[in-house]
């Protein structure tokens, strides 16, 4: 039977996140505290695979997660999960809003509701928690007078809900990966995700040159992001998605462009994009890769390099 680990404890929207996926289905969930955790258990075979939060619509990316994923021994993406985020206010029975002095979250579940905690709860002292669920937790156990977590934390803990829907930007959505070991990924859906991590020199023009590998192919970079390299001042990991599947020409000749131009280049996975609120494709999603990208125009090309080479100018 495999054990998922997931960001605890139950409850938690990265649980949500992880029981809309078909590998939960039979499968024993492992809560851990906080996404290192999640990811170290990965690595040390504990689990066989877990899931985290990698990115926000509006507070973007996890920086744990990044780091996490270019770290050793290498993991991938196998999956991942889209999950609208809705945030409520809770507190033990009997709490008033006036009797609130402290009030606990995710460092993301803080950042999505700052303005309304701010108006409705100016006096209170904002405080972090490992997760929104684990806040949930400590104000059952009377650590701090309310929490921001999802709705189903406050029935998981007994707590009672004072206000819902309090995010500042009602209908954010977080991103959540299914990280494994490495192996082989999942078969192209023509509808798909690649994910992956380079160093380059710092030398005028090497990001550009990065990004050129991947536009001279027709591939589509939907994100970027940069961290800092532990211990290597002003040098960076560029995280990158990009729409394709490295089974496919267009993506795989960029990636052995990119393994020859970067200084390092960490392939993260390769995976079917989600729709809002499960793993699968959304119907209105545009087709799978056309013009320079599509693997039809590639064959012809090789065809006629290979024409080429044998001495066919025509």
């Amino acid at each position: 039977m495999p054990r998922l680990a997931f960001l605890g404890p139950h409850a938690t929207f990265t649980e949500q996140a992880l029981r809309s996926l078909p590998e939960s289905v039979g499968a024993v969930l492992v809560p851990c505290a906080g996404s290192p955790a999640v990811l170290a258990a990965v690595r040390d075979g504990s689990v066989d695979a877990g899931c985290v939060p990698i990115e926000n619509t509006v507070e973007g990316a996890v920086p744990a997660v990044l780091d996490g994923l270019v770290a050793d021994p290498p993991l991938v993406i196998a999956r991942e999960a889209l999950v609208e985020v809705r945030f409520a206010l809770m507190v033990r029975s009997g709490t008033k809003a006036g009797d609130i002095r402290t009030v606990a979250s995710h460092t993301h579940g803080i950042a999505q509701t700052r303005g309304w905690i701010a108006a409705n709860l100016p006096d209170a002292e904002v405080l972090l928690s490992t997760s929104t669920a684990e806040a949930a937790a400590q104000v059952a156990r009377g650590e701090f007078d309310a929490a921001v977590a999802a709705p189903i934390a406050a029935e998981q803990h007994g707590l009672e809900v004072l206000a819902d829907d309090i995010a500042d930007n009602p209908g954010a959505v977080t991103r959540f990966a299914l990280v494994a070991p490495p192996g082989p990924p999942p078969a192209p859906t023509g509808h798909d995700r690649t994910t992956l991590a380079a160093t380059t020199q710092n030398r005028p023009g090497a990001l550009l040159g990065l990004l050129t590998e991947l536009a001279v192919r027709g591939i589509d970079l939907t994100r970027i992001e940069s961290r800092p390299i532990k211990h290597r001042h002003a040098e960076y990991w560029f995280h990158l998605d990009c729409s394709g599947h490295v089974a496919e020409p267009a993506m795989g000749e960029a990636l052995a462009a990119l393994h020859r131009r970067c200084d390092q280049v960490r392939f993260l996975g390769s995976y079917p994009r989600a729709a809002n609120g499960n793993s699968a494709p959304a119907s209105t999603s545009p087709p799978g890769p056309v013009g320079e990208a599509d693997p039809a125009a590639f064959a012809a090309a090789e065809s006629w390099l290979a024409g080429l080479r044998a001495g066919n100018v025509a």
